[in-house]
């Protein structure tokens, strides 16, 4: 099996250490095809770059959908997620999302602990987008900036734990999403957590493997039917192709 790890952003090394996390808890015989977008943002922050991305994102599927399995869209807020969808014959999978809904299976409330306060109201609207409003005990983020996504890790270390006890224990938290691709992997780093965290590009990559075993076919029907073909300008090229529903 062969799973698409799509990097809307710009980052090589975020897409290399979501990558190496995502390495962990995949199964045997299952191949990660790290992908980082070549133009865009450094990483995404707001849902204006996020609309940018989500077509960025929608070309590098038309790229690569012939290679691959399953869609990993890496970046928590699921730029171009539903779009995707209604265009592939083939599993999409979006990490905030998939977060969302491992965190279901683990608890009755969550909530999300980010970088940055910028974040906020585009993963606010990614709760929205799955319905899950009533389980959703909110976003908390730090006061203190950062110098680099590359180590915020590190700078934010003991602040984004204090978070983590903050959503519990003044949002009432089950589970704590620690949400954003730089923070891949810091969920395992946490030995000591008060609540279960969830690491979101292991619960996407994961998910995109059982969606894939599952097998399931091209929407015919519903809003999400793949629309006919329609003529377009200036689009890339393999966009432009699977958009205008050729084959060659």
């Amino acid at each position: 099996m062969n799973i698409l790890l799509l990097n809307p952003n710009m980052t090589v090394a975020m897409t290399e250490a979501m990558t190496r996390v995502a390495s962990h808890v995949v199964g045997p015989g299952t191949v990660l095809k790290p992908v980082t977008a070549q133009t865009g943002f450094p990483y995404i922050s707001s849902r204006a770059e996020a609309q940018v991305a989500g077509a960025i994102a929608l070309d590098l599927i038309a790229q690569h959908q012939a290679e691959v399995d399953a869609v990993v869209i890496a970046a928590f807020g699921d730029p171009g997620l539903l779009a995707a969808r209604e265009l592939f014959d083939l599993p999409v999978v979006g990490m905030a999302e998939a977060a969302m809904t491992s965190a279901l299976l683990l608890g009755q409330r969550f909530a999300f602990v980010t970088f940055t306060r910028h974040m906020r109201p585009w993963y606010e609207q990614s709760v929205q987008q799955a319905g899950l409003q009533s389980r959703f005990a909110g976003v908390r983020t730090p006061e203190a900036g950062f110098q680099s996504v590359a180590t915020v890790q590190d700078e934010l270390f003991d602040a984004l734990r204090g978070l983590v006890q903050q959503a519990v224990d003044d949002d009432g938290a089950d589970v704590v999403v620690l949400a954003g691709a730089p923070l891949a992997g810091l969920a395992y780093r946490y030995t000591d957590a008060p609540a279960v965290l969830v690491d979101p590009i292991s619960a996407a990559v994961t998910q995109a493997e059982a969606l894939a075993r599952l097998a399931p076919r091209g929407a015919h029907a519903g809003s999400f039917a793949r629309p006919p073909g329609k003529p377009n300008t200036g689009l890339p090229a393999a966009l432009s192709a699977r958009i205008e529903r050729r084959t060659d």
